[in-house]
């Protein structure tokens, strides 16, 4: 069996290092700029406690029952067999890619001090993929220290800009020449571009929210999962969205939404990333290189966490004959290796693609995958609904439930509405146009057909139904 080795801390840091990256470090900018203060400061908030909602959903599942499998688990019991089929192969696909796309950012990352044009940049990637492997390979103890320390340097980072910020704000440190509330009152601020440029800015703000969910694939090797998974959740969603709302408060009160820097920031150029014009402001020079640093450990976090999520996930669909059973092996340390081979090697192929010049079927794999994060999302607000109304229809007592999620059933609703329209409206702009961009349309939205289709195959294949209520399997036999 797995070992239950990743303590509270351990959870606590996955999650956060899961969902703190480059969306907040480099792209905030970019929604400042195009929604105005006011409009990412809202955003934030909203999609903030949309995301509140989808954690206690899967604290109150995955505490009951602390699987690896959790998503495609919770899918299988509570709606459809097809349904956890498909959610467990696209979440297992999605973070495999993920993981290549963070090979190829990292060399991005090291051409800030390194010339990479020579042609060898694919060595760069190389090397970090053995890290993350060798981290992964050892033990899951080893991949929870790793991911602990490398969460705890982008949580430091974030604290000490907030600090600085502050400081910037009241007066005690020299920054920029207006600071406090004059950012708000210029131009058409404190919202900007009215409600399509807030539903613009969502996709941003949800996309860099996505991570969080990484927890409830942990929850399969947490030590005392009824404890201490509640707990990090509630830890994690705090922390995650103050992080997120102080951080957007501080840029907007530092830097207008005019200044032209931060759309550029939209791109993913570390130099001007606000976390660095702020530093610069406070006449912290080398913020950049800082800051370059900070981003490196982010792309490596998030590759380790990619690595972990995808074979524990490859893992659990072995053990439940819908992979075959060759990746549900473990080593004497517990560790799914033939599932982390595989997953590795997927991840390879997926990065080569990116090594020629027609980089076309590289970006399809990436918008694919990129739908895939929401889709979880809605399957653990779909499970956990049906999931408590199940344990009702069965006459069960929810008091004996680990955790029990608030605001129920008007959290995973809420959850489950808002998240299907930032997944439907991600590319809204394509049809707002006089001609429909269909290859736009396409590339957005090619993850969804892809995923009914390996519903729909699964289960005509293996006729499966829908589960009634009455016929739900509560027992907690399988951890």
């Amino acid at each position: 069996m797995l070992k239950r080795d990743l303590k509270a801390r351990h959870l606590t840091m996955i999650a956060i290092g899961g969902s703190i990256g480059t969306g907040l470090f480099v792209a905030s900018g970019a929604t400042v700029a195009n929604a105005g203060p006011a409009g990412a400061l809202l955003s934030y908030i909203i999609i903030g406690v949309m995301v509140y909602f989808l954690m206690t959903s899967l604290g109150e599942l995955a505490a009951y029952l602390p699987v690896s499998g959790t998503f495609s688990t919770y899918g299988s019991r509570y709606v459809d067999e097809a349904f956890g089929f498909a959610i467990g192969w696209n979440y297992w696909y999605n973070w495999a890619v993920t993981v290549a796309v963070d090979l190829v950012a990292a060399q991005l990352v090291i051409s800030y001090w390194i010339d990479l044009s020579s042609g060898y940049s694919w060595l760069w990637s190389a090397l970090f993929l053995s890290v993350i492997f060798c981290l992964n390979y050892i033990s899951v103890k080893g991949f929870g220290e790793a991911e602990f320390w490398f969460a705890l340097i982008k949580v430091i980072a974030v604290v000490c800009f907030i600090g600085i910020g502050l400081l910037m704000i009241v007066g005690i440190l020299r920054g920029s020449e207006h600071t406090g509330w004059h950012n708000w009152t210029i131009g058409d601020a404190p919202f900007v571009g009215g409600f399509s440029s807030m539903i613009g800015v969502a996709m941003i703000v949800g996309f860099s929210f996505q991570g969080t969910e990484l927890i409830g694939i942990a929850a399969g090797e947490s030590k005392d999962p009824e404890k201490n998974i509640p707990k990090a959740m509630k830890q994690v969603f705090w922390r995650i969205l103050l992080f997120y709302v102080l951080s957007i408060f501080v840029i907007s009160l530092i830097i207008p939404y005019t200044d032209p820097r931060l759309l550029r920031s939209e791109a993913g150029d570390i130099s001007v990333s606000p976390f660095t014009l702020v530093f610069q402001n406070a006449g912290l020079l080398s913020a950049a290189v800082v800051m370059n640093a900070v981003i490196l450990t982010s792309v490596l976090s998030a590759g380790n966490s990619g690595l972990y999520a995808s074979t524990r996930m490859l893992y659990a669909l072995a053990r439940e004959g819908k992979a075959p059973r060759i990746f549900a092996r473990l080593s004497r340390s517990g560790v799914p290796r033939n599932a982390l081979i595989a997953t590795t090697l997927i991840a390879m192929l997926c990065f080569l693609t990116s090594l020629f010049e027609d980089q076309m079927v590289y970006l399809w794999l990436l918008n694919m995958s990129g739908m895939t994060g929401f889709i979880a999302w809605l399957g653990i607000a779909i499970s956990h609904y049906r999931f408590r109304k199940g344990m009702i229809a069965q006459g069960l007592d929810t008091s004996m439930l680990p955790y029990k999620a608030s605001c129920f059933p008007f959290g995973p609703v809420f959850a489950f509405i808002l998240c299907l329209i930032i997944t439907l409206g991600q590319n809204y702009k394509a049809f707002t146009e006089n001609n429909i961009d269909w290859y736009g349309v396409v590339a957005t939205y090619v993850g969804i057909p892809l995923f009914f289709a390996i519903m729909l195959g699964y289960k005509i294949v293996k006729r499966t139904k829908f589960v009634q209520y009455k016929d739900m399997d509560f027992s907690r036999s399988t951890y």
